[in-house]
């Protein structure tokens, strides 16, 4: 399956980040991908009230989406900000294409590096996957990547590939932290793992949250980085074999061993 990895660098205009995906899906198209994954964050970058700008999940963003989507002829995975019951904002990926309309609502929110995503984010529960061309395809958003146990219950749903849509905060480490993650969670899973951050905007917009240090990668089941990209606006088009996330699964022997492991405590829990 060929995939793209929209890197881009969104602004605070709805309509005109729409325009950008626009753009990056027909390029993606053109050749030949079947999937585009663009950032967390898409409809509008951090940084700026976010209430405002949130539209239901069948808004007329969101149609946008599926209206490119449909022309393109490939799925479309972006982010996007929905109303939530409370006053705050669901941090939600869209996910539209042939036969393919749903959304996630990012589980695991930034708490962390002296930011504080659940005030204003409400967070998600459920995990969800796609289907593409038959190929079981499993959706994330950014700090989700830190917490393995997602991304071995994806991979317990049948997800050979495994998005990671993210806008990574700056900061020492941080994009080394980013592609050893990906490469880690594409390890335990036996996936491959498509990790699409938002390019870097510069400091002063950094400044302001986390907007995005780039380096979008794709890695393989073994954990081998199949493309990358560098901090700037950038599509990237990648192509997977997707029976070598089954090959890698037997080879690593990580999930089911795991399995095993997790009956054995499990019974003598009861005991």
């Amino acid at each position: 399956m060929r995939i793209a990895l929209a890197q881009i660098s969104s602004g605070t205009d709805p309509t005109a980040n729409l325009a950008t995906v626009t753009d990056f899906s027909r390029r993606a198209a053109d050749d030949g991908a079947r999937l585009v994954v663009f950032p967390e964050s898409t409809m509008c970058r951090f940084g700026v009230p976010l209430a405002p700008i949130a539209e239901p999940v069948d808004g007329p963003w969101a149609d946008g989406v599926r209206r490119i989507a449909e022309e393109c002829g490939l799925t479309v995975v972006a982010g996007m900000y929905c109303p939530a019951a409370d006053g705050r904002v669901t941090n939600t990926l869209i996910a539209a294409g042939p036969g393919v309309d749903t959304h996630y609502d990012k589980i695991h929110l930034y708490d962390a590096f002296g930011f504080r995503e659940s005030q204003t984010v409400a967070p998600g529960f459920d995990p969800v996957t796609i289907s593409v061309d038959d190929v079981t395809v499993g959706i994330t958003t950014c700090y989700d990547i830190r917490f393995p146990q997602l991304y071995l219950e994806l991979a317990d749903r049948g997800a050979q590939v495994i998005t990671v849509s993210a806008s990574w905060g700056a900061g020492p480490g941080k994009l080394d932290q980013w592609t050893l993650l990906a490469r880690a969670r594409a390890l335990d899973t036996g996936s491959f793992l498509v990790a699409v951050d938002q390019a870097y905007p510069g400091d002063e917009i950094a400044a302001t949250g986390p907007t995005g240090v780039g380096g979008s990668v794709a890695v393989g089941p073994f954990g081998q980085v199949l493309a990358s990209a560098g901090p700037d606006p950038e599509l990237i088009v990648c192509d997977v074999d997707v029976d070598a996330a089954g090959q890698a699964r037997e080879t690593l022997g990580v999930l089911t061993n795991r399995s095993a492991f997790s009956a054995r405590d499990k019974a003598e829990s009861r005991r």
